[in-house]
């Protein structure tokens, strides 16, 4: 009698064994990467060519945040300061500097400072910066407490699961938009009342964060 399976059905349980081996290690390189701050760059804190403190001028001096970033309420994207915006005030305050001389540098030449980007979003995310801010979600909520930080680093995940979190609870992050920048507010008294405050900003504004998969991916 002739046997039931070709030879070659001997080596199926060794390459099941090896299929099995590289899928697992494909799935757990995924989700070491994926799914840890390798990915995800929480803490990435690149040197950039000027070592500018947050906490001394957000912080310690309470320069708003929009002037810098001048377009946040009007621009999909947080603009970058330029070299003017520097110079309107260090053309008297450390003019002789060696840590501006890229600034100083840029404005003469008209050339951008070559500044690192810390918050990337990928390119298959639609994010509308102005549409956040002029609805009081905080610069804060994205970006932790920036005016405490020498060295910005990137504080939150900005993963989908992190923006899904305000999308399906918005009322938990909304203030008044004159607040936005005021990076210290917490509401007087407590979480509750905070709540309660978003809850009729979300009703007043009509307020309705997409939680479907092409409202950011277009």
């Amino acid at each position: 009698m002739s046997n039931l399976f070709p030879k070659s059905a001997n080596k199926l349980p060794l390459q099941i064994l090896v299929y099995l081996f590289f899928v697992g290690g494909l799935a757990t390189a995924g989700i070491t990467y994926y799914a840890t701050n390798s990915y995800a760059n929480v803490g990435y804190a690149p040197v950039q060519p000027v070592p500018f403190s947050h906490a001394l001028h957000a912080g310690q001096l309470g320069l708003d945040c929009r002037y810098c970033h001048s377009n946040v309420e009007k621009s999909g994207h947080a603009n970058v300061p330029t070299a003017q915006t520097c110079m309107n005030c260090h053309n008297q305050i450390k003019v002789d500097s060696p840590l501006l001389a890229p600034v100083r540098d840029s404005y003469a030449s008209g050339d951008p400072v070559p500044w690192i980007k810390i918050h990337q979003a990928p390119d298959y995310v639609y994010f509308n910066h102005s549409v956040h801010v002029a609805r009081g979600v905080s610069c804060v909520s994205c970006h932790g407490a920036i005016n405490q930080m020498d060295v910005v680093h990137q504080d939150k995940s900005l993963t989908m699961s992190f923006c899904l979190d305000c999308h399906r609870a918005p009322e938990k992050f909304i203030r008044d938009p004159k607040l936005v920048t005021n990076l210290d507010w917490k509401h007087p008294e407590g979480e509750s009342a905070q709540v309660e405050q978003g809850k009729k900003f979300v009703h007043d504004w009509n307020v309705k964060p997409p939680q479907s998969c092409s409202g950011c991916h277009r």
